[in-house]
């Protein structure tokens, strides 16, 4: 059985630099605490906790001395001013993809716009963005929702990073008819995301079996599955080796695997590893 990589896969930059900035802040000595799970992956999140690094619900959780950390999603301005008026430091681990997304939300809102985000408005990314444009933003989830929303004076619309940008798209074209003027559309979906998901497609559509491994719980790994799910009916979403079925595989000659852009290295050769044990063993 081979086992076939997709030509993108894992982490990606903003993600990368969120773990680095707390490896970094471990390497000085100081006491790290995250607001919320620093990226959408378990198994990394434990990692980290097995160096020392804690996470917190409420910046009022916050103890003297104590170096706080903006994970990748971003925060809220007013969760922000509370870090850093409790933490003796606050670094900002917001993926400059969702800082991109938060300004242009700030910038429509003062020019006294309508602000409509496409995605999933119980992801702290959202919650974050919102956060920017309070008086004046509106999530969707797609197309359908977008008949729901009062009229829009200007929009800008943005996404998600993590959204497929198919959704995206109609729900943009939506928006044109609760405008009263042309919207600003600016697709903020992250090439990390974009990439993985061409090179999940790509490959899905070659093997007869895919593998994608991230966190239930993680948005572009849900988007990747659906992906995967378009031209391989035996796809499977996984967070460890241990998932992984081997009767699912028989009669497999060629299987996929992918990751989320939260999905450790390490934990992507573990179930390379393990697929090519029950491969060998066939």
């Amino acid at each position: 059985m081979q086992v076939l990589l997709a030509e993108e896969f894992g982490f990606c930059f903003g993600v990368e630099r969120a773990v680095e900035m707390v490896e970094g802040a471990l390497t000085e000595g100081a006491t790290v605490r995250t607001l919320g799970p620093l990226i959408h992956n378990t198994q990394e999140i434990e990692r980290l906790e097995a160096e020392g690094v804690r996470t917190i619900n409420q910046p009022v959780e916050i103890e003297r001395g104590v170096t706080a950390v903006i994970r990748a999603h971003g925060v809220t301005p007013d969760v922000q001013r509370e870090l850093e008026s409790r933490a003796d430091k606050v670094i900002d681990a917001t993926c400059p993809f969702v800082t991109k997304v938060q300004k242009l939300a700030e910038r429509a809102a003062a020019e006294g716009r309508d602000v409509v985000v496409v995605g999933n408005p119980d992801h702290p990314e959202m919650i974050g963005v919102r956060g920017y444009a309070p008086n004046n933003s509106h999530v969707v989830r797609d197309a359908s929702e977008v008949a729901n929303l009062p009229a829009l004076h200007a929009p800008l619309v943005v996404s998600q990073t993590t959204i497929k940008l198919s959704t995206f798209l109609e729900a943009a074209e939506a928006v044109r008819a609760k405008a009263d003027a042309e919207p600003q559309i600016v697709n903020t979906i992250c090439s990390a995301t974009r990439d993985r998901q061409d090179a999940a497609r790509a490959l899905a559509g070659q093997v007869d079996a895919f593998y994608i491994i991230g966190g239930r719980h993680s948005s572009n790994s849900i988007k990747l599955l659906a992906v995967c799910e378009e031209q391989c009916e035996k796809s499977f979403l996984i967070e460890t080796p241990d998932e992984i079925n081997a009767t699912d595989l028989r009669g497999v000659s060629r299987v996929g695997v992918t990751a989320g852009a939260s999905t450790p290295n390490w934990l992507i050769e573990q179930v390379v590893t393990r697929l090519r044990e029950i491969g060998a063993a066939e």
